[in-house]
């Protein structure tokens, strides 16, 4: 969000600064030498000081990504059971604006559609926030009367709600999630190693979510079917640390993404699974995203290169094992993947064969 800046190279420029300041955690005065830098480069001739328009830029993007992460926590499944309300607070600015200090309080369901144009950021400099609020704190702001959206009427001026500054009528945290999707959905598959393991570890939470939503649409649609249709879906990313252990052997993977296929939950090696009675339960299934980007443990198999993503289960004493393969070329989709070849429950000790199974993390 570069104000006044319309070229698309100073724009790409500015983007790159931006994103180190983000990622790096580059200090206001680190990111103006930059500031500086891509001016003379371009010869953008800027309104007002130098100073006051680096760090508009600065601290309005420091703050967006803030909001986008923020969102992602506040709208978490786990987190929605315990605080399913957000509360809009005021920020603590010197000369507040009215209609963002009229919000102060303003207690409304997680879904309400009035978060999908004033979640903070709501203008330049603004400093307002959302917190998470329990039933209890909801009833008494109901008390309160500040459990009605307020109004929103179009500003003809910005074509935004009045009260929210021109460019800034949206929710950056859904706008992060939709991005987050077509990258998941897409993109990861094609992206080098590396890159994918930094992209969905800078956007963890955000990932995680777009990762079970996905996914339990599969899972629910194989399950009712019970057969297969040779469809498939994302169900985690290794990590940096996973990359470079396979790299150091030689065996560096085109992609960071895990993919599984519905022959795994529905097909014959399930049944097989299912007669052995080592396979999953249906929550099991359900839970093995969030356990495949949080295993317990992840192992090498020295004798065939796979990959034991190893984690507990909240119904057996045994572990869950998930065995991928990396770059497995898949008919079906024309390309190499990490792949689930098989994923079912074992008992601890049967992965303790140090002579075997070497640790990853």
């Amino acid at each position: 969000m570069v104000a006044g800046a319309y070229k698309a190279d100073l724009l790409t420029d500015f983007r790159g600064a931006v994103d180190k300041a983000i990622t790096q955690g580059t200090t206001l005065e680190e990111f103006r030498k930059d500031f500086d830098s891509i001016v003379a480069k371009h010869g953008w001739s800027y309104n007002g000081s130098r100073n006051w328009r680096s760090e508009v830029i600065y601290s309005t993007n420091i703050r967006q990504s803030y909001n986008a992460g923020r969102w992602a926590q506040l709208t978490d499944p786990e987190q929605l059971q315990v605080l399913p309300y957000l509360t809009y607070r005021h920020g603590d600015s010197r000369v507040p604006r009215p209609h963002h200090l009229a919000w102060n309080g303003t207690t409304l369901p997680a879904d309400d559609p009035w978060w999908n144009t004033h979640f903070p950021q709501n203008g330049w400099g603004c400093k307002c926030r959302v917190f998470g609020s329990s039933r209890s704190e909801y009833a008494a702001a109901q008390k309160e009367g500040l459990t009605e959206a307020p109004p929103s009427e179009i500003d003809p001026k910005t074509g935004e709600p009045i009260g929210i500054d021109k460019g800034f009528g949206f929710n950056i945290g859904k706008a992060y999630l939709e991005q987050t999707h077509d990258i998941l959905k897409g993109k990861l598959a094609d992206w080098d190693a590396v890159i994918g393991a930094k992209v969905m570890e800078e956007g963890r939470v955000a990932a995680r979510k777009v990762i079970e939503e996905n996914y339990q649409t599969f899972l629910d649609k194989t399950l009712l079917s019970g057969k297969t249709a040779c469809e498939f879906a994302l169900l985690g990313a290794m990590t940096e640390t996973d990359i470079a252990f396979l790299d150091a052997r030689g065996k560096m993977p085109e992609s960071s993404g895990i993919v599984i296929g519905d022959k795994i939950i529905a097909g014959a090696k399930a049944a097989r699974h299912e007669a052995a009675g080592d396979a999953l339960t249906e929550n099991e299934w359900k839970n093995l995203p969030a356990g495949v980007l949080s295993p317990e443990r992840v192992l090498y198999d020295k004798t065939d290169g796979n990959i034991l993503f190893v984690m507990p289960s909240a119904d057996d004493p045994r572990n869950i094992k998930v065995t991928i393969k990396t770059d497995f070329y898949e008919k079906k989709l024309k390309q190499k993947i990490n792949s689930a070849r098989s994923v079912f429950k074992v008992g601890a000790a049967a992965l303790d064969d140090k002579t075997r199974y070497e640790v990853i993390r």
